[in-house]
């Protein structure tokens, strides 16, 4: 349920049609060295490692999410609060898996605004979001135990669809991308978590899953261009410094609203200048 920006356009669109959508009679004919070189490129062990990260984070992600409902159904507010956020990393840092199955991601991590986008109404919005609603602006579990139980159903069922996924080149090096770009729309302006005001827990989860990705292609990417896998280490460097001045003792965050407009701006600098170099990734495709 998020926007796409010009780099999710560019690197679907400049760097990875390149080596998809060949035809059969395509494939009888002579093809250009380039061509076959990206059909020749073996990315089988770092796909399986991005298999197993998202089945992790998925395994977690059920554990938390079912703490945390069982929590809300218990009317423990003040503990319910206090899941809310680390549970939801889980789901953020694998996000371009989750995002693969229909609706799933949208009944898990609609915001009504996304919601009332399509056309539907109040009734219809469920998952995380509308019980952060709940704790956060109506103080209370009461009336939301449904929403909750659904919470959990389609956690499990998500965690259950993961299990099958096929992990394409495509997936890996575009979610990178997207995840990124989750974090330089919605996140940075605080629109994601308007409630609870935990965007900082989201935007360092994305900018996890988004690294993970990175180290999972790493070596291919040293033997294509050295310079590139040294700009990206700075680059994330820098991002996760700036996160830093805003953690808590506790390894947690603090809230969105403590940020000043400096914060704000050196966070959108800082992810921007991340997501060029992070975009040219598809190299190893080539």
């Amino acid at each position: 349920m998020k926007n796409k920006s010009l780099l999710s356009v560019l690197v679907a669109g400049g760097i990875l049609m390149a080596g998809c959508g060949n035809t059969e009679e395509t494939k009888k004919e002579d093809k250009p060295a380039t061509e076959q070189a990206t059909q020749e490129v073996d990315l089988s062990a770092e796909l399986s490692a991005y298999q197993q990260f998202a089945l992790e984070q998925m395994d977690q992600f059920l554990l938390d999410t079912e703490k945390f409902v069982n929590l809300f159904k218990a009317g423990d507010i003040e503990g319910a609060k206090a899941a809310y956020a680390p549970a939801r990393m889980y789901f953020e840092r694998s996000e371009p898996i989750a995002e693969s199955f229909g609706d799933l991601d949208p009944r898990i991590d609609g915001r009504l605004a996304d919601i009332q986008e399509e056309g539907k109404g109040e009734e219809e919005w469920s998952g995380y979001h509308k019980l952060e609603y709940a704790l956060w602006e109506e103080n209370t579990t009461k009336g939301y135990e449904a929403v909750a139980d659904q919470l959990l159903a389609d956690a499990k069922e998500l965690h259950a669809l993961v299990q099958t996924v096929e992990v394409t080149p495509d997936l890996m090096i575009t979610g990178a991308v997207d995840l990124l770009n989750e974090v330089s729309t919605s996140k940075i302006t605080g629109e994601e978590e308007i409630y609870s005001h935990t965007d900082l827990y989201d935007f360092k989860a994305n900018i996890e899953g988004a690294e993970k990705i990175f180290e999972i292609l790493r070596s291919k990417l040293e033997a294509k261009d050295q310079e590139l896998v040294t700009t990206l280490d700075e680059k994330f460097k820098a991002v996760d410094d700036l996160l830093a001045q805003h953690a808590t003792a506790d390894g947690g965050y603090v809230s969105y609203e403590e940020l000043t407009e400096d914060n704000t701006k050196a966070l959108a600098a800082a992810v921007n200048q991340l997501g060029e170099p992070l975009s040219q990734m598809g190299i190893i495709l080539e």
